[in-house]
């Protein structure tokens, strides 16, 4: 079960995209009316939202918020707005540009192809021909070298067993992503942090961003529980402790914090 909380009376598409408006127009951003808009509905609402935006305003919400916003709150915003099988081919492709890649690059497709249902990675492979006019198993083989390609290929390409044992084991990755994220981050001065850094490696916001906004309409209920179970302290705390301002604010509220 994910953490979203969408109120049991949702305003309107052409509401929503109004408030959205007035959150961009005027001196400054109102980056409260955003998170409370867009962290309170889910993927289809959004999906609508962005339509009618356009409808209305003949602009596109991505770009707006791609203009008004910026830093980890503005990366996760535009991830979370961004319909999920487009997000995750445009998060495949990011990494397989990357020049230098290794294991924890390429984690990010590992990510897409395992902690994904198998409707959700067909979608994903479908969006990604139509975005980049090439397969993801073709972009795989072109710019991953043995044996991580076979794997990768493997991955990507294999109809999954879709029941509970699966998803425990997702849980308990994802668990581990954001341990390793958060804990990084209070390593930052850390020789091997800056090393990651240096070659390309994602932030450790990046992962944490991943982790949670991928996540919180399918199982971050399950994640937060095994991250407890894992490493003996709660998900919420650990969050709110090494991250701040709109950022740990979004966040909290797609972890279903009443903000």
């Amino acid at each position: 079960m994910g953490t979203l909380r969408v109120p049991d009376v949702v305003p309107s598409p052409d509401q929503d995209s109004e408030r959205l408006k007035k959150a961009f127009d005027g001196f400054g951003t109102d980056e409260e009316a955003i998170i409370w808009v867009l962290g309170h509905r889910n993927a289809s609402q959004r999906r609508t939202i962005k339509d009618r935006y356009q409808q209305l305003y003949n602009q596109s919400l991505i770009d707006h918020l791609y203009s008004e916003l910026s830093g980890d709150f503005g990366n996760a915003v535009i991830l979370w707005t961004q319909d999920p099988p487009e997000r995750d081919a445009k998060l495949a492709n990011d990494v397989l540009k990357t020049k230098k890649k290794g294991i924890k690059h390429l984690q990010v497709i590992v990510e897409i192809a395992c902690a994904s249902s198998p409707h959700h990675l067909m979608a994903v492979r479908q969006a990604y021909c139509s975005l980049f006019d090439c397969s993801l198993e073709e972009d795989i083989v072109s710019t991953v070298t043995p044996p991580l390609r076979k794997l990768l290929v493997g991955l990507v390409s294999s109809y999954r067993y879709d029941k509970e044992l699966v998803d425990v084991m997702v849980a308990e990755s994802e668990a581990a992503t954001l341990h390793e994220a958060i804990k990084s981050k209070q390593l930052d001065h850390d020789q091997l942090v800056i090393r990651n850094s240096i070659i390309g490696l994602g932030t450790d916001e990046d992962s944490l961003t991943r982790a949670i906004v991928t996540r919180a309409e399918i199982d971050t209920m399950k994640i937060r529980g095994e991250y407890n179970n894992m490493y003996n302290s709660s998900l919420d705390t650990a969050v709110i402790d090494d991250t701040s301002g709109d950022y740990k604010n979004f966040l909290m509220t797609l972890l279903g914090a009443r903000m």
